[in-house]
């Protein structure tokens, strides 16, 4: 009787921790998708400065720490400590929509190297995984910050009638952006599954 009650145990402990066993895996492709992205737009930059005069690169830097990118409109953590105390959900429904701010801009960032022709497949691949994971951690109690209102100006609209200067900034803004917020949904989705592991230390 004692072994048939271990037995059923076993059994019951196998399936409860089933579901946890799926979110890790799924959080595991996600932060590793994001991982590569994160590389690919720092390489995809950096391959872009080097094509530039000394001036130009300092100027264009001088440049982008004065402007924004489309999506700072997306209400997210200020810093580590807040990223630290938000919730899986929240940190989850953040990283969704910056990825989705990315998906018609990457058409821009589209074409020439073969890096480039990457990046739209592997964003749709990622906003897919993210939202899997939104549903298997959804919570009716928590609150998330609606940003579904914030229309994004379209990248495509900043191409027109550019002349060569111009067009240089808003390609460098852009690559610059992008790389900025893969960084951000890589960090989210890295303490987002720190958090769901309890043993973990998810100190940034």
């Amino acid at each position: 009787m004692d072994r048939a009650i271990l037995l059923l145990s076993v059994m019951c402990l196998g399936v409860s921790s089933q579901p946890n066993a799926d979110n890790q895996r799924l959080f595991s492709i996600a932060v590793s998708r994001v991982q590569h992205l994160h590389l690919l737009s720092q390489r995809i930059l950096s391959e872009f400065e080097s094509s530039l005069q000394m001036e130009e690169q300092r100027q264009l830097n001088k440049i982008f720490l004065q402007d924004f990118c489309n999506s700072d409109y997306i209400i997210s953590p200020i810093d580590k400590h807040e990223t630290q105390r938000s919730s899986v959900l929240n940190l989850l429904s953040i990283s969704y929509r910056l990825v989705e701010s990315w998906e018609s801009a990457s058409h821009s960032l589209s074409g020439g190297s073969a890096p480039r022709n990457q990046i739209l497949p592997r964003l749709s691949d990622l906003k897919t995984g993210i939202l899997l994971l939104i549903r298997a951690n959804q919570d009716p109690s928590e609150i998330i910050t609606d940003n579904s209102n914030f229309q994004f100006v379209p990248y495509e609209n900043n191409y027109q009638n550019l002349d060569d200067d111009e067009s240089l900034r808003k390609t460098y803004e852009l690559l610059a952006c992008f790389k900025k917020d893969m960084h951000k949904v890589e960090t989210y989705l890295t303490v987002a599954k720190c958090r769901i592991s309890p043993e973990a230390n998810c100190t940034l």
